[in-house]
């Protein structure tokens, strides 16, 4: 407890090192504190932290709260539609990826040039469905905040905050459908990078309560696999179901 006291995240190995308790033994110690909801297992990585839920967790941001909730969330959504999906929160300019189940996908959803357990990747606002399903759904104040901090960036994935007609025909359209998708224009890689083509699909909806936005859930798949339509028949119940179950979690957990 003192070791994890001292980082906000560490590996077993990381443990084993500061404690010199055996690997076996601490497995045990920590799978305890696990079901007595005292510590939270990383999914994207399995790393051990203190929960946000317990009294004795260090501080950390309001978001590590979210990722330690949906993190057995998504880890059940992708054992039941085997692909894989993220949590993004805000982070500026920017959503940054706090969760994730590629690692525990059987299909390949990721580029080469990051890892699929790597954890904070950058992903812009405009032109990817996490990004619009917060954006749609969130506050009209919160939303214009965001814009107006887009409109001092020049990185071409922030070029549609100049076309305000456009990008509110996206949002509407976001509402009407109940999930955002990528603009066709986009085909992947991190905010600020060169896009690389990742071959992928997608569909993010809101982790919504009310009018309070906690961050944006997806499911991904491989584009020339199903069309979108084809996608939402199949598994959309099933994110949705996901993410009334991490609002949940986040609304009766103190």
């Amino acid at each position: 407890m003192q070791v994890l006291q001292t980082s906000s995240i560490a590996s077993l190995h990381d443990i084993h090192r500061a404690t010199h308790i055996s690997k076996p033994s601490l497995l045990r110690i920590l799978k305890t504190l696990e079901h007595a909801g005292v510590v939270s297992r990383r999914l994207a990585d399995g790393h051990y932290r203190l929960s946000a839920f317990a009294r004795a967790a260090r501080k950390r941001d309001a978001y590590e709260r979210v990722a330690e909730a949906a993190a057995p969330v998504l880890d059940r959504l992708c054992q039941k539609v085997k692909w894989p999906s993220d949590l993004l929160v805000p982070a500026g300019d920017h959503m940054e990826r706090r969760e994730t189940s590629r690692a525990l996908s059987p299909f390949v959803t990721h580029s080469p040039f990051h890892t699929p357990r790597e954890i904070g990747t950058k992903v812009n606002w405009l032109l990817t469905g996490v990004g619009r399903a917060y954006l749609a759904f969130c506050p009209a104040g919160e939303r214009e905040r965001i814009l107006e901090r887009l409109r001092g960036s020049r990185k071409p994935e922030d070029r549609l905050v100049r076309d305000p007609r456009r990008l509110e025909q996206n949002f509407a359209e976001t509402r009407t459908r109940g999930f955002g998708v990528r603009d066709p224009s986009f085909v992947g890689g991190p905010y600020g990078t060169p896009p690389f083509d990742d071959g992928l699909a997608g569909m993010a909806i809101p982790l919504q309560d009310g009018r309070h936005v906690y961050g944006s859930i997806n499911i991904l798949w491989i584009k020339t696999a199903f069309t979108i339509d084809e996608f939402a028949a199949r598994h959309l119940a099933d994110l949705r179901a996901a993410g009334r179950e991490i609002v949940t979690a986040l609304k009766t957990r103190p």
